[in-house]
């Protein structure tokens, strides 16, 4: 079997040009899905393989004849558990909605992959109803992060399995959805691509919601291109391969430097990674500047009653949990919950609050081509050592608390990897603009090359990750 190349679009290039056969692809994702000792079972909830194997040989049959095929066509594709799949049932993570009737059609999202031409290999794990960014699932099993993976570390969430998918291999990208980081979060963890579109740009119909004002639809793969090419897919864009961002179409970006809320609680590992980043950025040429927007830090007392998933997650849930509450974990009902805390002067105001800080956010940050920021301020921990409820409910604030941003001020933004080969993977996120995300795509390409470089020589920067 061939060794299939890394990149979506290199694959996508392997199987235009004959070197590869969409049979292969899938036979390996499947291959790997299966593995007793990988994290397979733990990763997908639902396999379709003999779907994705009629799919592929349909894909190959047609390329061997000539005909003209979508650029991404015959590729393996992971679906997160919370898209409507024609034929399987939607769990979302839960044993609440296993015995749920099979969709009848595809998410539009889902649809628009197809015709784009990836292959749904299967449905993969979350987080219980997306309503956490730790990534743990007591019902389905939680897949372990593949660094350090003897000891055991979380993947991050809520799109658990769909990270997992690609990092093993199972998948050429993933699919999943980011409210509050459940893209970002994880690719962070485990050194993936992570990306959250503009929420409005990719229909989230359905999908199980956690928030219909925070909710978008995103995707983790192994480069910029890879989820570049996935969001083209999912908006229903046309995907012209030698249109991929580029760092040589970006010169000297202009990037701000969050100083202030995001930096607070980094690990001296993540410190000094992402201050090394910082200095290979600007050693590229980056024009960095220092930005502080004091309005961050009123974003806790803002959220202070659950912020928007609660109330509009127990909108969804009411009936589910007034005849089912002992099947939901106790950690996501307990959350969900939290709705009952608002009124509705509470939510309406919730709604004027944010409207004014996305209003503020534009006068202080559209300056730049993009906001920088620590994806997460801690490297990945032991899933063992989140039993604690205490420690488990403050990892996962940490760990929701600069991703969470970007949803909030309705923007778009990319995690990309920031660390060196075999050590603990930390992301630095790139914040885009309103709509900016063809804008953001461009200057992530940018940021990737200079990320490759392996050393660091002197620079003009002075390191402040304690500030």
């Amino acid at each position: 079997m061939s060794t299939a190349p890394q990149s979506l679009l290199s694959m996508a290039e392997a199987l235009a040009g004959g070197r590869l056969r969409s049979r292969d692809l899938v036979e390996q994702a499947l291959d790997r899905i299966a593995n007793p000792q990988g994290e397979g079972a733990r990763t997908f909830v639902a396999v379709h393989a003999e779907a994705a194997r009629a799919a592929a040989d349909e894909s190959d049959r047609r390329r061997k004849q000539g005909r003209t095929l979508p650029a991404l066509s015959g590729l393996p594709v992971s679906v997160k558990d919370l898209f409507d799949e024609a034929g399987s049932v939607t769990k979302a993570g839960s044993r609440v909605l296993e015995h749920a009737t099979p969709a009848t059609q595809d998410a539009p999202a889902l649809a628009n992959l197809r015709k784009a031409g990836l292959i749904s290999v299967g449905r993969t794990s979350m987080t219980e109803f997306a309503f956490s960014g730790v990534g743990i699932n007591p019902h389905t099993g939680t897949p372990a992060n593949p660094w350090d993976r003897a000891n055991r570390r979380i993947p991050g969430g809520s799109s658990s399995g769909a990270a997992i998918s690609v990092t093993d291999g199972m998948a050429a990208v993933g699919i999943g959805s980011d409210t509050g980081g459940s893209c970002r979060i994880p690719a962070a963890l485990i050194g993936l691509v992570g990306y959250k579109p503009t929420a409005s740009r990719i229909s989230t119909a359905g999908t199980v919601p956690l928030s219909f004002t925070l909710d978008s639809v995103g995707s983790l793969g192994r480069t910029v291109s890879c989820c570049w090419a996935a969001d083209r897919a999912l908006s229903g864009q046309s995907i012209i391969p030698t249109e991929a961002p580029a760092a040589d179409t970006v010169s000297a970006p202009r990037l701000g430097v969050l100083r202030n809320y995001v930096t607070a609680g980094m690990d001296h590992t993540v410190a000094r990674t992402y201050e090394q980043a910082l200095q290979k950025l600007e050693q590229a040429g980056a024009v960095l500047a220092d930005v502080t927007f004091p309005e961050l830090g009123t974003l806790p007392e803002i959220n202070g009653l659950g912020g928007f998933p609660a109330p509009e997650s127990l909108t969804w849930h009411a009936k589910l949990i007034e005849n089912h509450a002992d099947l939901y974990d106790p950690f996501v009902l307990k959350r969900i919950l939290r709705g009952k805390e608002q009124t509705a002067v509470d939510y309406i105001t919730l709604r004027l609050r944010r409207n004014a800080l996305i209003a503020k956010a534009a006068d202080a940050l559209d300056s730049y081509d993009a906001i920088l920021m620590p994806t997460v301020p801690v490297i990945a921990p032991r899933i063992d050592d989140l039993h604690d409820d205490a420690v488990y409910a403050t990892t996962n604030l940490l760990l929701l608390r600069n991703p969470t941003i970007t949803n909030f001020l309705d923007r778009c933004a990319i995690s990309l990897p920031c660390h060196e080969e075999g050590s603990a993977p930390v992301g630095v996120m790139a914040m885009g603009a309103h709509m900016g995300d063809d804008r953001l795509f461009a200057i992530a390409a940018w940021m990737e090359e200079a990320l490759s470089t392996k050393s660091i020589n002197s620079s003009r920067r002075k390191a402040k990750a304690n500030s």
